[in-house]
């Protein structure tokens, strides 16, 4: 299955403007007839409820990096396991900074293609809401240099796709999957589910996409971003009590390892990219089955893959 990878890898770094758009349309249309049950997984408004068996490879940010994605989908054998019982996670933020945005997006939206009970896709903050968009926003540029005169449609049908991935992924007993951190506001899975139907008059969305965990902190308070908040444990021990749930998996920020734990093993960062502009050393993505059960994510490092 490798040869595969690197088919399917060599295909993205030739693609054209014409069948970029038609794949991107095509798993948009996907996205948006999803709904209710959907292999091992149950879809309610942008929440996707997975069952706890089988496994899930989770990654985190890629931000245009085509070899730590090639990497990845090689190491852990994703092709051929997708074919029996294990689902492929991504956190979002597939796009910016990195060189090969339009190559990443097309590989996930084609593996979503190829197996679309067997592939989740998150949002990011580079996949925001126009008035929740990472600065600087790097893709009308690289779509433009990558795709020419026609680069605007191209781009007009990647924006379309971003309203359709999905809030969160919640594994019952066991993880909440957001992309940025605990919108302290949401009382209910529902909430997490339609953030996206309430945005802006409620900031459950924002952050879901911007927020991040700190040390230093208790409650909520300002985050550097511009956007989003900085939340202390006792926001995360609350929220994973409300949902019932041990172990917050987000993206969002890079760390040195290509992974970092928090608030005492209750969060558990991914960062799945090497290279410029972050200098993190080690990329990292998860391998683990849904069915054990882990009290923190301390337990979970034998199941990080770091590269």
């Amino acid at each position: 299955m490798q040869t595969d990878v690197l088919k399917m890898a060599k295909e993205a770094l030739k693609i054209q403007c014409e069948e970029f758009t038609r794949v991107v349309a095509d798993a948009t249309r996907l996205l948006t007839e999803e709904n209710g049950s959907i292999g091992n997984f149950d879809v309610v408004g942008r929440l996707v409820k997975v069952e706890p068996s089988g496994e899930a490879v989770i990654v985190g940010d890629l931000h245009g990096d085509l070899e730590s994605l090639t990497h990845i989908l090689q190491e852990s054998n994703f092709l051929q396991r997708a074919e029996k019982d294990t689902v492929l996670i991504f956190l979002g933020d597939y796009g910016d900074r990195g060189s090969y945005s339009a190559e990443v997006y097309y590989i996930i939206l084609k593996l979503k293609l190829l197996f679309p009970e067997k592939i989740i896709l998150m949002r990011g903050n580079h996949e925001g809401p126009e008035d929740l968009l990472a600065y600087p926003h790097d893709l009308p540029a690289q779509f433009q240099a990558r795709f020419g005169e026609r680069w605007d449609s191209a781009y007009s049908k990647i924006r379309q796709l971003f309203e359709y991935l999905y809030n969160a992924v919640f594994v019952k007993e066991r993880y909440l999957m957001i992309h940025g951190g605990i919108p302290a506001q949401a009382d209910t899975l529902e909430d997490l589910a339609y953030a996206h139907l309430k945005h802006p008059k409620q900031r459950i969305l924002e952050d879901m996409l911007w927020s991040d965990p700190n040390e230093m902190v208790n409650g909520i308070h300002a985050s550097p971003r511009g956007a989003g908040k900085l939340f202390g444990e006792d926001v995360t021990e609350k929220t994973l009590r409300k949902f019932d749930v041990k172990i917050l998996i987000r993206g969002h920020e890079p760390c040195e390892e290509g992974f970092k734990i928090n608030h005492k093993g209750k969060v558990l960062t991914l960062f799945s990219r090497k290279g410029p502009p972050y200098f993190n050393t080690y990329g990292a993505y998860l391998d683990v089955e849904l069915s054990k059960k882990f009290e923190n994510a301390e337990q979970l490092t034998r199941f990080i893959h770091m590269f």
